[in-house]
């Protein structure tokens, strides 16, 4: 193939447009674990909330034709395993890396579990989230086309962005998950229940984990399969130090990523001539490359993986 067809009008237009989607699950996911980061407490077991999430959400839809059904158990399952979580690492002040990372793992072998057990092979459904054309909006040359004509579940990830911003600085709450997040002691003495707050993150998170794996199973591609997330999970979570624990650096990071995902899938297609074992990897070696260079730029909270003890 000719590499300059790529760089079309028609072709970059596709590459946005598919970026601006595939963007949601990175953006659902990195919204809900710096909630959690910014009280104190670090969650890995991201991607095993989203898998959960979106075999929920899937086959929720499958069975009634709703995918709004289909949403609502899954932030029911993610509330649940949020909420497990916040007992692990909050009550029982477990190390949260490796519970995290337990509970990743019996995400996956759970939705593997009931993959198998419920579904025996890859099914397609065509009653997810479809594209939404917004009045007017769509019309827009070419703007129209790439904001505008996308499914539910990426117009309520790109509202999160700016609510989240809003709940986080200008509202009681958002002070308080601030404040346990950098001295939980302080905050303690002014009255504040550190746990109730970090309960209530880590719950939140796993919410928003699990409407990542529904944007993804019911609204991006509408099928499951085994591991579909391919490590998603672990990138929301590096995009919430990208990001700098702000909603607005998250937005940033996830279009980075969520773009490069599309490029590398454009090429595929296209069939540009590099490996493609090399395009596979783009995103997961973009990941290291931002980690290594966000270490030492950016503080995190002060109180971030260290459990509370009230003296």
């Amino acid at each position: 193939m000719d590499t300059s067809q790529l760089l079309s009008a028609t072709v970059l237009v596709g590459i946005l447009t598919a970026g601006i989607r595939l963007a949601s699950p990175y953006l659902f996911a990195a919204i809900g674990e710096m909630f959690g980061q910014r009280s104190g407490v670090l969650n890995l077991g991201v991607e095993g909330q989203m898998l959960m999430g979106a075999f929920t959400a899937f086959y929720v839809t499958l069975r009634t034709g709703n995918p709004w059904l289909g949403l609502l158990a899954a932030m029911a399952v993610g509330a649940l395993m949020g909420l497990a979580m916040a007992v692990v690492s909050v009550t029982w002040r477990a190390v949260q890396g490796i519970s995290g990372i337990g509970f990743y793992i019996v995400g996956m072998g759970l939705s593997e579990l009931l993959f198998k057990t419920l579904l025996g092979e890859v099914k397609v459904i065509n009653t997810g989230f479809n594209a939404v054309n917004i009045p007017l909006l769509s019309q827009i040359p070419v703007l129209g086309e790439i904001f505008f004509r996308q499914n539910v579940m990426t117009y309520l990830a790109f509202t999160l962005v700016p609510v989240a911003w809003f709940v986080l600085y200008k509202t009681p709450l958002g002070l308080k998950i601030r404040a346990v997040g950098e001295n939980p002691h302080a905050a303690d003495t002014l009255g504040v229940n550190v746990a109730h707050i970090r309960y209530l993150t880590v719950t939140m998170g796993g919410v928003f984990s699990a409407m990542a794996g529904a944007a993804l199973s019911v609204a991006n591609l509408n099928v499951f399969q085994e591991n579909m997330t391919a490590g998603m999970g672990f990138i929301a979570v590096a995009l919430v130090y990208f990001g700098g624990w702000r909603p607005f650096g998250v937005l940033f990071g996830a279009l980075l990523f969520s773009m490069v995902m599309a490029l590398q899938i454009f090429m595929q297609v296209y069939r540009v001539p590099v490996p493609s074992e090399f395009l596979i990897m783009m995103p997961y070696v973009l990941t290291m490359i931002v980690l290594v260079l966000t270490v030492g730029r950016v503080r995190a909270p002060a109180a971030l993986t260290k459990p509370f003890v009230r003296e």
